[in-house]
């Protein structure tokens, strides 16, 4: 009986296996995978060593404010941190059951949408942990005293850029997402994402998208036009009309050029510049040349010169006494000054209207970007700039520090943790487009706008030799801003209503920066919002504000058309390359592919 029972034991023991274990075919192919990724890093070692110039690693947002102040306290908090989550760890040991209460906005992080993050008490206990020390901190940070408001400013940032770094979310060990993941495909996403880390790593910039996604010229910026002129700064493409009549008043459109001009081109529905033909207007437009070491030496009256030229160039080709202009964000704040020199000048009538999107002039609110314009900041991009010029990916890396939640840590998350497939979006694609900026004029922008804010102080500043004052351009401006801006905030936009003596239009368009401004009728998305623009603030404004649903070009049109509505005849020089300036190659140019 004891024999028969022994033998039978040592059947189960023979042909059934622990389910704790793994199988040897699982043992095999997972130290595959280590072996496949221990590869991948070692050529990428050899490829960085053997390249002739490393690319730029990527930046440590962690890392910018650089002040030892600001680090000490970030490494004393990471440790409050740790602290923390081995007292509720020891705790729950303790006390079987217990879990801390959730933070109140928890449920509305979409970081911990995983039913893990609530359903398994391991990673619940992370999550909440995580949440109460996140919120201790940032309140630790508030009630800090001594600290005068920037110093409070740069912790808050500080605070914040931390929280989110430290997020459980951002390591594999403590994601579940990401270990589901990995377990189902058996080590493969691992593998992908760090292909992708890798990538990024080689080109030095965070990718949003795939790089090959897109092509310039062919599926993104393709409205048909040509470029009719050019100079070392930048060329002006007139595009093709699409109406019999067009406005006799033409549109020149400078965007700004701290990026590629094709946000208002980027496919036939999404396309401003499209859209504007389609009302009947003549449209040019201009795109920026990225910097090199060339351009070391060009500053604000190059950039004010070159709009002075395209709307000369314009005027000159269809033989009209002024033009429509619009200013994008910096292109926006160069038109005012613009504008202001040729009021001084006496040459106001050459600019019939101007159109400032999520423009500032005054930049005493100009939100979280001015904790870069430190004296440490500046000597970081003297340093960055050494060759002449700013590379494009550390302005990117800045502009992602501001959303650090959305636009670094969720990638990392997607593209390396889980090694998702890059999502075809063109908005993404142009947002890594970067363009390089000239390194002296780059300076002088955060110095004398950012930090000193010269621009609303009457002739503090001259251009092309002539002080400006903002106050004398009557020049009629249409206003627009974006209700959750966080590169030109609202109530900053909103201070062009103070400083210019014109005819002026607020609207307040839903949604930010860019989503804000590329908002087709079509799309039927967000709104917008008009009131008394004889409003004493924006408070007043708001008070009486009428909501309208959908998108804010429209009203746009109706304005333009009231500034001048003759039209005339869609030939001769409306045709571009058949004026005098004729077609030098077609539409996007090759400026906006150089890189």
């Amino acid at each position: 009986m004891s024999d028969a029972g022994s033998g039978k034991g040592e059947d189960e023991a023979t042909n059934t296996r622990s389910p704790f274990l793994p199988s040897a075919e699982d043992l095999q192919h997972w130290t595959s995978v280590m072996a496949r990724a221990q590869q991948m890093m070692s050529d990428f070692a050899l490829g960085q060593a053997d390249a002739e110039k490393a690319a730029a690693p990527l930046l440590d947002p962690a890392n910018w404010l650089g002040s030892g102040g600001v680090r000490l306290w970030a490494e004393q908090s990471a440790r409050m941190w740790e602290q923390g989550a081995a007292f509720w760890t020891s705790l729950a040991a303790l006390t079987p059951g217990l879990t801390p209460p959730a933070p109140a906005d928890d449920a509305k992080d979409r970081r911990f949408a995983d039913p893990d993050w609530t359903a398994n008490p391991v990673f619940s206990l992370i999550r909440q942990t995580y949440g109460l020390l996140s919120d201790q901190l940032l309140a630790t940070t508030r009630q800090m005293q001594g600290l005068d408001e920037a110093a409070r400013a740069k912790m808050e940032f500080a605070a914040r850029s931390m929280t989110e770094a430290l997020s459980p979310t951002n390591l594999a060990i403590t994601n579940p997402e990401v270990i589901k993941r990995a377990v189902e495909t058996r080590g493969e996403s691992l593998l992908k994402g760090l292909r992708h880390m890798l990538a990024d790593l080689a080109r030095g910039q965070l990718s949003h998208v795939d790089p090959d996604a897109f092509e310039v010229g062919v599926t993104i910026a393709t409205t048909p036009g040509k470029v009719i002129h050019e100079t070392e700064l930048y060329q002006l493409i007139h595009y093709a009309p699409v109406t019999k009549q067009v406005f006799t008043v033409p549109l020149v459109i400078f965007p700004p050029w701290i990026n590629r001009f094709y946000i208002l081109d980027l496919n036939p529905q999404k396309s401003f510049v499209k859209w504007a033909a389609e009302q009947g207007l003549s449209v040019f437009m201009v795109s920026w040349k990225s910097a090199d070491a060339s351009m070391k030496d060009l500053v604000w009256d190059d950039y004010v010169e070159a709009q002075v030229d395209a709307i000369d160039t314009v005027r000159d080709l269809l033989g009209v006494p002024h033009v429509h202009a619009i200013g994008y964000c910096v292109a926006g704040t160069t038109l005012a000054a613009t504008l202001a020199m040729l009021a001084a000048k006496g040459d106001a009538d050459k600019v019939k209207s101007a159109t400032f999107l999520t423009a500032q002039v005054d930049f005493e609110l100009a939100g979280d970007l001015k904790l870069f314009v430190d004296d440490n900041y500046l000597a970081l991009l003297q340093q960055l700039s050494a060759q002449g010029y700013l590379d494009g990916r550390y302005m990117a890396a800045t502009f992602n520090a501001l959303r650090g939640r959305d636009l670094i840590w969720n990638y990392v998350v997607n593209n390396y943790l889980l090694g998702n497939d890059y999502p075809p979006f063109d908005l993404l694609y142009w947002n890594g487009d970067v363009t390089n900026l000239p390194a002296k004029w780059h300076r002088q922008y955060l110095v004398d706008l950012y930090r000193d804010n010269r621009l609303v102080i009457p002739n503090s500043l001259s251009v092309c030799g002539t002080p400006i004052d903002l106050r004398k351009i009557r020049t009629p401006a249409y206003i627009q801003a974006g209700r959750e801006d966080h590169i030109a905030p609202l109530a900053s936009v909103w201070r062009l209503m103070d400083h210019l003596s014109g005819p002026k239009t607020f609207l307040l368009a839903g949604s930010g920066h860019i989503a804000g401004v590329v908002n087709p009728p079509a799309a039927g998305k967000y709104q917008y919002w008009t009131s008394d623009n004889a409003a004493a603030s924006l408070d007043d404004f708001l008070a009486s504000a009428t909501e309208t649903k959908g998108s804010w070009w429209p009203h746009w049109i109706e304005w333009i058309a009231a500034q001048d509505s003759l039209k005339t005849l869609a030939k001769g020089a409306r045709i571009p390359g058949k004026g005098q300036k004729k077609a030098i190659e077609d539409a996007p140019g090759r400026y906006v592919k150089q890189r």
